[in-house]
């Protein structure tokens, strides 16, 4: 029986037939050798075992097509029930490893800090023609910090401070509840909320993702259904609600507000209209309540946006080991 490989590598994919091999030979061309490469389709179209069948003559790359589409989650979820790995890595099919040096430069911060159950870096973000088109780093500089206040400071800036799955590495015995199938648009962020609670968050400032944007994403979809919104105002019910997380309540309140406003004001932006926004906000919270405090959280909302500004998001830069 072979030893397990150091990384389970795992691109889950559908219909990229023509980003994938750039994906895969991102991977093929890592200084760090000790992976596994898992491609999983989900029923593609596209000719993608084709564009795979030149690859699986590299003992470390396996192909599998599943017999019906699983969605996100179930096709995410199965990659991982397949890993072997210590660590997983996803990279997307349309994106990739910019640098050679990305797998190991991850494995050091993990190998380096048992309490570190996620590492993230930061990003270029490139176009369809694979052009970058800039970078993309949250953080200044190389550090770690107490998982719980990254999940903090995301859910109270109401972003994605961590990155896309490209953009980390975790330890797969961390993860054997796998990504919670109730999300879509923020189902990685919720993944990450629940590495989190597990341990430090350690961050590389040198890009060691790319991540592509092109209108095939399904981003823009869930944007135009406002998934977004919805599953942001789950994900600060769930996560601030936990004492852990010692988030005051009036913060938290002010948190839920913030989320449940966000379907009122997608009526300027022509996504709903007043009755829609009123059912929204009615399924998620008290109307009546919610044109009660409407006028105190317009009246906070400024204060609020000064103290982000005020209060950059620096940590104790602790170097990452090299």
């Amino acid at each position: 029986m072979p030893a397990s490989p150091k990384i389970s590598v795992c691109i889950p994919t559908y219909n990229y037939a023509d980003y994938l091999p750039l994906a895969i030979q991102s991977v093929l061309e890592q200084s760090f050798t000790d992976f596994e490469l898992i491609v999983q389709d989900d029923c593609s179209t596209d000719g993608t075992a084709e564009a795979v069948r030149p690859f699986l003559s590299d003992g470390r790359v396996s192909f599998g097509v599943n017999e019906f589409n699983l969605g996100l989650a179930g096709n995410w979820n199965l990659c991982m029930e397949k890993a072997k790995g210590e660590y997983i890595k996803f990279v997307f099919a349309d994106d990739l490893l910019p640098s050679p040096d990305a797998l190991g430069k991850m494995v050091c911060v993990l190998d380096a800090d048992p309490s570190v159950s996620l590492v993230a870096s930061a990003r270029n973000i490139i176009d369809s023609e694979s052009r970058l088109t800039r970078i993309l780093c949250e953080f200044n500089g190389s550090f770690t910090a107490r998982g719980t206040e990254i999940i903090r400071r995301c859910l109270f800036r109401q972003a994605n401070l961590i990155g896309e799955p490209t953009a980390v590495m975790f330890r797969r015995t961390d993860a054997l509840r796998g990504f919670n199938p109730n999300y879509g648009q923020l189902i990685d962020l919720e993944m990450w909320f629940h590495l989190l609670e597990k341990g430090k968050f350690a961050f590389i400032d040198e890009p060691l993702a790319a991540f592509r944007i092109h209108p095939r994403q399904k981003t823009a979809e869930n944007i135009g259904s406002m998934i977004h919104f919805d599953e942001t105002l789950s994900l600060v019910k769930d996560y601030l609600a936990r004492p852990h997380l010692d988030a005051w309540p009036p913060v938290r309140y002010y948190l839920t507000v913030d989320a449940v406003y966000q379907f009122w004001k997608s009526r300027k932006k022509g996504l709903v209209d007043r009755k829609g926004a009123l059912k929204r906000i009615g399924a998620r919270f008290s109307v009546p309540e919610f044109f009660l405090v409407l006028p105190f959280y317009k009246l906070v909302k400024p204060f609020v946006k000064l103290h982000k500004k005020l209060n950059p998001m620096n940590f104790d830069h602790i170097p990452c080991q090299k």
